[in-house]
């Protein structure tokens, strides 16, 4: 009897073992979901986690709001993105089958963790924490939510990688908050150029440290953004003092129009750079370069002299 309860037990934990396996990577119960309504909407939710959003969201976010939390907003996305290319690099894990793909943008990269998960957690719950309102709390939630079933819908993770990636991004906004407070303030007023000094010294430490080969893109072009964007913050506070113009219709218009100019700036260089036959690590790096100082020098100088900003930032 006793060797009959062991062998039950045994079988009972391998039966339960297998029905976890099934839950953290088995996609077939997504097949069934699928129509037309629904995957448009999941593609919607999905875009918000690929440049292009970042290209409009983060430099319009920063004219019309609030500088200094959508620069904090900038560099955990920044800090986010890069862990996630190295985690997705350490463990090499692949994505699910490809009949189960919808989303055909993902490339070579791997699956765990989910990028779209953590950077989607981190950065919407991360705005709930500055922008403390309850209706900020509800959109965070059914954005987060909203992209990381897409991933699965669209049969590009599995369950384990969007996982992965939740809890990732809610350690991420933990840290992150956790410097943010007086235990830091040290740290927090270093002189700006020490942490413009330590971003080009991670540069290569992080080249050295990179699990794989080729070194992904994300490295060159996310430490470019991390520099480019805080310098660029520094300059504006010091020599440009740009708010918004008072009305929001003018606001929003010039807004619109500026993302127009950046996204023509940012193709042409893009087909430009090319042309020179720049190594494309190299060609990322400038192009996410232009964004930043786009967006926060190059805009907040040009609406300053123009008149199309309000009155200077008080001291």
């Amino acid at each position: 009897m006793c060797f009959l309860g062991k062998l039950k037990a045994t079988e009972k934990f391998d039966a339960g073992e297998e029905r976890m396996e099934a839950f953290l990577h088995d996609l077939s119960w997504v097949l069934p979901l699928r129509n037309d309504t629904l995957t448009q909407v999941f593609n919607g939710f999905t875009f918000l986690g690929y440049l292009p959003f970042f290209l409009i969201f983060l430099p319009v976010g920063y004219w019309l709001g609030d500088k200094g939390m959508f620069t904090r907003l900038t560099m955990l996305i920044a800090i986010v993105a890069l862990s996630n290319s190295f985690l997705k690099d350490l463990f090499q894990d692949p994505r699910p089958d490809i009949k189960f793909a919808l989303d055909q943008r993902v490339g070579d990269s791997f699956g765990f963790p989910s990028g779209h998960a953590q950077i989607a957690v981190a950065m919407w719950f991360w705005l709930a924490l500055e922008v403390r309102r309850g209706w900020m709390w509800i959109l965070a939630t059914i954005v987060a939510a909203g992209v990381c079933m897409s991933r699965l819908y669209l049969g590009v993770h599995d369950v384990e990688d969007v996982l992965g990636g939740t809890l990732l991004g809610l350690a991420t906004i933990v840290i992150f908050a956790g410097l943010l407070t007086p235990s830091f303030e040290g740290l927090q007023k270093l002189n700006p150029l020490v942490y413009l000094v330590a971003m080009a010294a991670l540069v290569p430490v992080l080249y050295v440290l990179w699990p794989r080969e080729p070194v992904s893109e994300a490295v060159a072009a996310v430490m470019s953004l991390m520099f480019f964007w805080y310098l660029g913050d520094r300059i504006q506070q010091t020599f440009i003092s740009h708010t918004r113009h008072p009305n929001w219709i003018v606001a929003i218009i010039t807004s619109a129009v500026a993302v127009a100019v950046m996204f023509a700036g940012f193709s042409f260089g893009g087909k430009y750079l090319a042309t020179l036959g720049l190594e494309k690590n190299l060609a990322s790096a400038i192009q996410l370069a232009y964004m930043a100082l786009f967006s926060t020098v190059l805009v907040p100088a040009l609406f300053r002299v123009t008149g199309l900003a309000g009155a200077p930032a008080k001291p």
